[in-house]
């Protein structure tokens, strides 16, 4: 299905309107929090808005702790606005991922995860590859640096770069030829691709994914289009994989595409995710 908005919606953002709402679904790790929303203070070249909704029980949500309150501050006096949203109870990730998007209003939305640390020019360039490539999503690809040593060529084995970084829909499900592309992701993988691959700075390859988790920048009317998470109620609070879901459906239509090189670093802070045993892409997807 192509496209059907033509990339120029980045001019018609008005200059005092945010061009990307970034979504922070936060529980527990506010040290992480503080460092994730430290590397959003760095990044330049592009208005935004964060909103970050956090799910922590008990009296003091995590953006009350003073490192997140002094991040919070460098944000706002940089003249970029923060939203902090408490949403109790809990009742899954699609839930909450579903609720961060009706606050969104935003021509691109980032779903950014509150253990990942982007570097500077990450987003600029997550942007201008976004409105280039004209498809559904861009996502940078975490990667846990205490892997840079632990180089493994034969899971960089599916790496495919779109040519002329033209992304078109695709259709991924296990047992596909591209559900075998999801190694990439693992350890430093995509670091060692982007030294091979020798990209001079401010510039990006554009490659073919499975999905990707962590960072994920939407056209928010092709996400919206393609229901969002709009599928929450019919999975149990405990489950996993409602990112794929999402991604999946938005690729069939619009398509996606991974960005090289990622600058997205995992903190590799233990997950919060304990129980995966409903994958949501099996629920909903029927796979």
């Amino acid at each position: 299905m192509t496209r059907r908005w033509s990339g120029e919606w980045a001019l018609d953002t008005p200059a005092d309107e945010p061009a990307v709402d970034v979504l922070i679904p936060s529980f527990g790790r506010p040290a992480e929090l503080a460092v994730t929303l430290s590397g959003l203070a760095a990044q330049d070249g592009v208005p935004f808005r964060v909103i970050v909704s956090d799910q922590t029980e008990g009296e003091d949500a995590s953006f009350e702790q003073p490192a997140v309150r002094a991040m919070v501050r460098v944000l706002e006096a940089q003249g970029r606005p923060v939203r902090l949203e408490r949403h109790l109870p809990r009742r899954g990730l699609a839930e909450h991922r579903s609720y961060l998007l009706d606050l969104a209003s935003a021509p691109l939305v980032l779903f950014l995860d509150n253990d990942v640390w982007l570097e500077p020019g990450s987003l600029d360039r997550m942007t201008r590859a976004i409105r280039a490539a004209r498809c559904g999503f861009i996502g940078s690809a975490v990667q846990g640096l205490s892997y840079l040593e632990d180089r493994r060529p034969h899971e960089r084995a599916e790496l495919a770069l779109w040519p002329d970084d033209e992304v078109t829909p695709e259709r991924i499900r296990p047992g596909s030829e591209g559900f075998a592309r999801w190694p990439l992701h693992n350890a430093a993988n995509l670091a060692h691709a982007a030294a091979e691959l020798a990209i001079p700075p401010g510039g990006w390859r554009l490659y073919r994914v499975a999905w990707v988790g962590g960072c994920v920048l939407f056209d928010r009317e092709a996400l919206v289009e393609c229901g969002g998470f709009d599928f929450w109620d019919k999975l149990p609070p405990e489950h996993a994989g409602e990112d794929v879901a999402a991604q999946w459906r938005v690729m069939e239509r619009h398509g996606g595409a991974g960005i090289i090189p990622s600058g997205a670093v995992h903190l590799e802070a233990p997950t919060t995710v304990v129980d995966r045993a409903i994958d949501a892409a099996h629920v909903i997807l029927g796979q």
